[in-house]
């Protein structure tokens, strides 16, 4: 090849880079739109109709298909609400986040229901309202629904049992968990998270639900009544249930040998700590704040922890507190 055939070919790459682009039109037209919609925010400069939106910032495609599987925005400063063309993003999309956007405000669009190749919804740290809608029960490939810290209200809907892994903590939600809950269908059954804490969520829970596996199951500042989530052949990891006015006699309760995290404080639980709880290897443990009493069972992760994890149970004593009289 002599030297001009050479230069012509590496000028024609420079000079027409839309040759060499990956991405597709049509998601470049959406993603385009969206930015409009939000009126073109800082955080979103990147996308330059004249550069490859698959380069762009917050934007990831697949390598083979060249479309776009993932839209993640995170702390970012953008004003109004999720704009209805985000369900016009490609089948390909697995991930969708909106993450620590505080300004984002109004409701779920139901646009994104068209996205049925979803695996994970992440709508997070914002100031989204109203009811949590029906209509994601209709994602079937997810397998993770973050749906905290924002500002949903009512009830929780029947269908998200149909779904994996929730994350609905920190919102405004009432009433009390489906009876459907105890029937999960998602995919990752047995082994899944349920994080409900921090709502003012009231009533019987279904003794179903304590039938199921879950690995995290988070229901701290509620007034439903759970304790029979405990048992010997439990497969929870974590258990949070603090801040919640429990009442009940915790020297009948078996816990799992699998469970690493157990947060009880600031309840109204009673009697004496069961000895099968040293046969628990914990790596926390709090039940501070309550009305237990007797000695603390030595051995095991026990007397590990602080002082603190047990403090302001009057007749409560042994090691780590002061030895009993």
């Amino acid at each position: 090849m002599n030297l001009q055939l050479l230069l012509v070919i590496i000028f024609s790459c420079f000079a027409s880079p839309s040759r060499s682009e990956r991405c597709n039109p049509k998601d470049k037209k959406v993603l385009l739109q969206i930015k409009k919609d939000n009126d073109n925010p800082y955080h979103l400069a990147s996308w330059d109709p004249n550069t490859d939106h698959c380069y762009w910032y917050v934007i990831k495609c697949d390598r083979k298909t060249n479309r776009i599987n993932a839209l993640t925005v995170f702390q970012a400063n953008i004003s109004g609400q999720i704009p209805a063309f985000v369900g016009d993003l490609p089948y390909d999309l697995e991930t969708l986040e909106f993450h620590h956007v505080t300004n984002l405000t109004i409701t779920i669009p139901p646009a994104i229901a068209k996205l049925t190749n979803l695996k994970m919804l992440r709508l997070s740290f914002t100031n989204l309202t109203g009811p949590i809608p029906e209509f994601l029960s209709q994602l079937k490939n997810l397998t993770l629904l973050e749906l905290n810290y924002c500002q949903f209200t009512h009830t929780i809907p029947y269908s998200l049992s149909q779904l994996p892994n929730l994350l609905l903590d920190r919102n405004k939600l009432t009433g009390t968990i489906p009876e459907s809950f105890g029937r999960f269908k998602g995919p990752n059954i047995p082994d899944f998270w349920l994080y409900l804490s921090h709502n003012s969520l009231t009533g019987h829970v279904f003794a179903s639900l304590g039938d199921l596996h879950f690995s995290t199951l988070f229901f701290s500042r509620n007034k439903t009544e759970v304790e029979f989530l405990f048992g010997k052949n439990k497969t929870s990891q974590t258990i949070d249930l603090s801040c919640r006015l429990l009442e009940f006699d915790i020297s009948k309760s078996e816990f799992a040998e699998l469970l690493t995290s157990l947060d009880l404080n600031h309840n109204l639980i009673f009697g004496s700590l069961p000895p099968g709880l040293k046969d628990v290897h914990m790596q926390f443990f709090n039940v501070s704040y309550n009305r237990l009493c007797g000695q603390i069972p030595r051995g095991g992760t026990l007397q590990s922890f602080d002082q603190y994890s047990y403090l302001h149970n009057k007749l409560l004593c042994g090691s780590p507190l002061p030895k009993c009289k």
